[in-house]
């Protein structure tokens, strides 16, 4: 399912070069389990735990990001990114909760392999790229799960009554969350006008593609969990 506020711009461009790999990441079993409200509970815990610990990692990586900026029009929409995702903490705490899972358990729980590949990947790009090449290893989450949750928001097939996971959907197609992402992309957008040629589209595609890589294997960690639960009880 296609939608405008994807398809357009450099974003566009490089949300088609991933092709499969992005095929994979929004319709991963994950999340058709999601929307269908049969994904394995185990998975979704395990899924959440991680999730805090990459939010940490993930704000960090937008301060890095405010640094590289000097325009005082992006210094002032990567900082309002930056204060969003802060904000969004203790959501994902009371959020957490509900789930039964505490904001002591979580924060003791170990990084996954998969939540330290992602998010220090990004950190590396960061670190050792410019404002736009960590701007674009960020973009696969930033738009991908305001995708997702459209998707699923607007697909016939999704069940929403009985459905332990409609929360967590309507979340991410909720307009105060896509009037966030349209400014990561208006920011992502106008960084792409000034930094990148057409030189410099196939460095980032690879990074905006290994971002998704890295992001698809995020949902498959929580159904690896669920699985090896099983074969363990």
């Amino acid at each position: 399912m296609s939608h405008p506020l994807f398809d357009t711009g450099f974003y566009g461009r490089l949300r088609q070069q991933a092709g499969s790999q992005w095929h994979a990441y929004i319709g991963h079993d994950f999340v058709r389990q999601l929307g269908q409200g049969t994904l394995p509970p185990a998975a979704f815990r395990h899924y959440l735990t991680q999730d805090y610990l990459f939010l940490l990692h993930f704000a960090r990586a937008w301060g890095l990001l405010i640094s590289k900026l000097s325009e005082p029009e992006a210094l002032r929409s990567a900082t309002a990114s930056l204060n969003a995702i802060v904000s969004e903490l203790p959501l994902h705490q009371a959020y957490c909760q509900q789930w039964g899972i505490s904001e002591a358990a979580m924060a003791s729980e170990p990084e996954a392999v998969e939540t330290l590949n992602y998010t220090r990947y990004v950190l590396d790009v960061g670190h050792t790229g410019d404002a736009l090449e960590l701007l674009t290893a960020l973009m696969p989450c930033v738009a991908g799960y305001a995708e997702i949750g459209l998707t699923l928001l607007l697909d016939p097939a999704t069940r929403f009554e009985g459905n332990p996971y409609a929360a967590w959907i309507e979340n991410y197609g909720d307009e105060a969350y896509l009037a966030g992402v349209r400014s990561s992309l208006s920011l992502f957008e106008t960084l792409a006008r000034q930094r990148a040629g057409e030189h410099r589209f196939h460095p980032l595609a690879e990074i905006f593609t290994t971002a998704t890589r890295l992001e698809a294997a995020f949902w498959q960690m929580g159904l690896n969990h669920a699985a090896a639960q099983r074969i363990s009880s």
